[in-house]
């Protein structure tokens, strides 16, 4: 819809979040509540969004540039917080000469999903000047009351400062999300007055002025639509929401998950059909999951594209990372950035990468360090292997050529390469190129001194006894 424009009120620090962190920058199964709104708006195809901003408004507006990209979103300042009538009036400059319909959403209110949107947006079609979302609450504490006439018409919003004992008792609230025409919402917002309890710009009183023409429309949500976030109880509240959202859209798109109680997934995050997700699996940020994938219990991923077919199993850790085609890792592996996996490679027991590369059906199965180290295809690297990559300073690469094997407890002290089909002896410490082919041993001579332990403990007990002897005086 590129005649709509989107006004995202999103100025308030919000104090009882107790944090210095702006309310709209904290995050939401992975997202900031701002981006919330902001993504709704898109959904909708709107020609123009407008964030009002005040508290940490460079902050936001980078978040929102690197998320959306530069400019996506226009922002408008309100430098004091004077209502909520205040804050659009600052977003009308930046509207320019916008002559189609307006939505107004906050940017603490990310559980809002398209379809009441939709419904919003044919209502105002109906009414052709307003159409605001109430909601019926049990406790509308906090809510502006919708005032109606015997004939069930919105006749104005009292808020609950300057509501009457009566109008307090009424149990459906305003939503504060509202869809206006924009030469109206010019009309109405300039006048304005201050005379009410908190002394405020009230953009509720605009439906009153619509309502003075009849022209008001309404749409009923549920609650939880609506639920905004005030303090850190709330944001827990709305993310356990989101993420059984999240979790049902993907079971229902072919995904089995053995426990969503326990399964956290970030919004965005994609997950290819028959793939299965054990108990406590954390997927965040940008990660993609192919077909056929099994993540068992305790994996964490964050930027991480795991291919078709693969298994990680039980409490593997990736970030930044690319693992490919039925590759198998874990368990307790971990794959910090810039490693990649590729088809058929096994990464095991307690195996650390960084900035390494895996080929084709390479193993390294146990207890090793591999950082920036590119290793070939059918590379075999033995328990205990290190890849020397630091010497303090400055960051060296190894290079491990198709079909090399590396014995145990081995340590390659970059710069190094080992060339194809080489041998590296277990206990070795390599600090020279291999030829490809070859075998290296660093390893000193063996040596056995026989009857060696039979005369250690002949020695020991010689000891003890001269220990224990009785001292004569």
């Amino acid at each position: 819809m590129s005649d709509l424009a989107v006004v995202i009120l999103a100025a308030g620090l919000g104090t009882r979040m107790k944090s210095d962190t702006a309310k709209v920058l904290h995050r939401a199964c992975g997202r900031e509540l701002i981006a919330w709104p902001v993504g709704l708006a898109r959904e909708l195809g709107a020609g123009k969004v407008v964030a009002v901003l005040g508290h940490q408004a460079d902050r936001v507006k980078h978040v929102l540039d690197t998320r959306f990209g530069a400019g996506a979103v226009d922002i408008a300042i309100q430098d004091k917080q004077l209502g909520t009538g205040h804050a659009v009036m600052q977003a009308l400059p930046a509207l320019g000469d916008w002559a189609g319909p307006i939505l107004i959403l906050y940017g603490d209110t990310p559980l809002l999903e398209r379809s009441w949107l939709d419904k919003l947006l044919t209502a105002y079609r109906d009414s052709g000047t307003l159409a605001l979302v109430t909601v019926r609450l049990a406790d509308p504490t906090g809510y502006g009351r919708i005032v109606r006439d015997a004939d069930g018409n919105l006749t104005r919003i009292v808020e609950q400062k300057d509501a009457s004992p009566a109008e307090r008792l009424i149990s459906e609230g305003n939503a504060g999300i509202y869809c206006i025409s924009a030469p109206f919402l010019r009309e109405a917002v300039a006048r304005l007055g201050t005379d009410n309890a908190q002394g405020e710009l009230y953009l509720t009183d605009v439906a009153a002025a619509a309502a003075a023409r009849g022209r008001v429309a309404t749409v009923e949500a549920p609650p939880e639509q609506v639920l905004g976030v005030n303090d850190r109880a709330d944001l827990a509240t709305v993310e356990g929401i989101l993420r059984g959202r999240i979790t049902r859209m993907h079971a229902r798109a072919g995904v089995t998950l053995r426990d969503p109680a326990s399964t956290y997934i970030d919004a965005g995050v994609e997950i290819g059909a028959d793939s299965e997700l054990g108990p406590g699996v954390v997927l965040r940020g940008k990660t993609r999951i192919g077909a056929r994938v099994r993540l068992d219990a305790g994996c964490v991923l964050e930027d991480t594209t795991v291919e078709d077919g693969a298994h990680l199993k039980p409490y593997t850790i990736a970030t930044d990372s690319s693992i490919g085609p039925a590759a198998q890792v874990g368990p307790f592996a971990h794959l910090r950035s810039g490693s990649v996996l590729e088809a058929d490679a096994h990464m095991g027991n307690f195996v650390e990468t960084k900035k390494t590369r895996l080929g084709r059906g390479a193993k390294a199965n146990h207890l090793a360090y591999l950082g920036d180290a590119d290793i070939g295809p059918k590379v075999n690297v033995g328990a205990g292997t290190i890849t020397c990559n630091y010497d303090g300073v400055n960051k060296f690469k190894t290079v491990i050529e198709e079909g090399a094997f590396i014995g145990s407890d081995s340590q390659l002290v970059a710069p190094v390469t080992v060339g194809a089909g080489a041998y590296v002896g277990a206990g070795s410490t390599i600090t020279k190129d291999v030829p490809a082919g070859a075998l290296a041993l660093t390893r000193v001579e063996q040596k056995n001194v026989e009857g060696w332990a039979a005369k250690k403990k002949e020695r020991q007990a010689a000891a003890k006894a001269a220990a224990t002897a009785p001292t004569r005086k």
